[in-house]
């Protein structure tokens, strides 16, 4: 930790470490002060000033995400006049929205909702708004597929850009127009068109129902689900914490957990591709050919028959006539026990898995560099990096998530080395890329050794 400092919010004394986000401290210690465009992990914009307080010395209201804190400080976070002017934003912010919260997907979740409710603002004090310009009428999106773009609900907080552009690393989205008529883009076309991937961070990062995920299951509203179950994502190793909603026994929605080592991101994958678990097309009981198609069987009648071909198999060729291929998909435990059956039980170590192929040769590597197979950092560690050399993956394609913290490395100005025949899609962050032929990674990666021996 930095140095501690002291100051004061309402009165009440705090300690903090010096330059830490004011909102981000006054909600640690309590104090609820309403936001719309703030969120952890994002560049605080300030755009929404419902955050406003009064700061002892200084002129004027200040937004406390863009504030630091420091010693001595003396903060007012709430009184009549701070409360009647974030009344009177927030009216402006409604006015924007006007939308039936009654039947929006994301009632129940919507953040606008919650704060007008707090202020006991609704429909009919906006509609005696004198509006200062005529608000234009922009058609709702529904060409991706897996989210939904309705303007109407949007108030311009910019969260979805700073969630693409700053978390993502994509920079799809962006403002267009200009003041009334801001609104944002994906690629300056429709979504469908765009260069967006799906993965979602901005319908979790908007505050409102103008982003929202295609109702995947079915239409579900965050006021009827069942239960939130924390769990790891099933697809590549980041090991990415996701949150899945669910009611009646299916998941219907997932979020991304503001835990390591994704800090709430997502791709794609983790984020929409969950129909599988409850899909029509998943096998629940056993399949026996027969006659040359395959039938529904017993539990009981498929593992004798399982255990009468490979003992017969065994008998008649010996152990090695078998191999077991194990499953990425599976537990450790699953494969151990896997594993064993085929060497004790079998007699055979015959025993493979995807990992041998792709993985094997890193863990060897590792294993004499380090002394151990696993790497020795921490994912999101990619993101303060000075130089990252990448050969042999396509990350942003096969782990996502690692993926976004090498494109806020580069951001941040990281050079990034990419040796590639391909002109895979980190490319376009790469300071050099160098396209080797392939089949010379050996030749190059020596010429690189004897440059590091010879010139120190």
């Amino acid at each position: 930790m930095g140095e501690m400092v002291r100051f004061t919010i309402d009165g009440r004394e705090i300690e903090a470490e010096k330059g830490e986000n004011l909102l981000k401290v006054a909600k640690r210690n309590g104090f609820d002060i309403p936001n719309l465009c703030w969120m952890e992990h994002m560049l605080p914009t300030g755009s929404c000033r419902m955050c406003l307080v009064k700061i002892e010395g200084q002129k004027g209201l200040k937004t406390s995400c863009t504030t630091e804190v420091q010693e001595g400080m003396v903060v007012t976070a709430f009184d009549e006049e701070i409360e009647s002017i974030r009344r009177t934003n927030l009216e402006f912010i409604l006015s924007d929205h006007n939308y039936d919260c009654s039947i929006c997907q994301k009632s129940g979740e919507c953040e606008l909702q919650e704060i007008a409710y707090k202020y006991q603002l609704g429909s009919e004090e906006i509609a005696k708004l004198n509006y200062l310009a005529e608000k234009p009428e922009l058609e709702s999106d529904y060409t991706s597929p897996v989210l939904n773009y309705e303007p109407d609900k949007c108030i311009k907080c910019g969260r979805c850009v700073t969630a693409c552009t700053v978390v993502q690393g994509k920079s799809v989205l962006s403002f267009v127009e200009r003041g009334f008529y801001m609104y944002p883009s994906p690629d300056f076309t429709n979504w469908g068109d765009s260069a967006c991937d799906g993965c979602g961070e901005c319908v979790q990062s908007c505050p409102t129902g103008a982003l929202v995920e295609k109702p995947l299951v079915s239409m579900i509203r965050a006021m009827d689900i069942d239960k939130k179950v924390k769990t790891t994502c099933t697809y590549c190793g980041v090991g990415c914490q996701v949150e899945m909603w669910v009611k009646n026994d299916q998941v219907v929605r997932v979020r991304g957990v503001n835990a390591k080592p994704n800090n709430g991101r997502l791709c794609v994958k983790g984020r929409f591709g969950y129909e599988f678990i409850t899909s029509q097309a998943r096998l629940t009981t056993p399949r026996i050919r027969k006659n040359g198609e395959l039938v529904e069987a017993g539990w009981d009648e498929a593992l004798d028959l399982i255990t009468e071909k490979m003992t017969e198999i065994r008998d008649t060729y010996g152990s090695d006539a078998l191999a077991g291929l194990a499953s990425a998909r599976c537990t450790n435990e699953d494969n151990y026990v896997f594993q064993k059956f085929f060497r004790a039980s079998m007699g055979t170590n015959n025993v493979d898995h995807c990992a041998r192929l792709c993985h094997a040769p890193t863990v060897a590597g590792l294993g004499k560099a380090f002394g151990s197979g696993a790497m020795t950092n921490p994912v999101e560690e990619f993101a303060d990096a000075d130089c990252i050399l990448i050969t042999g993956t396509n990350v942003t394609e096969t782990h996502p998530v690692t993926g976004t913290y090498i494109r806020n490395a580069a951001a941040k100005g990281a050079k990034i080395l990419v040796f590639d025949p391909r002109k895979i899609d980190i490319v376009g962050n790469a300071y050099l890329w160098m396209r080797q032929k392939s089949g010379t990674d050996v030749a190059w990666i020596n010429g690189m050794i004897n440059v590091i021996i010879t010139e120190g």
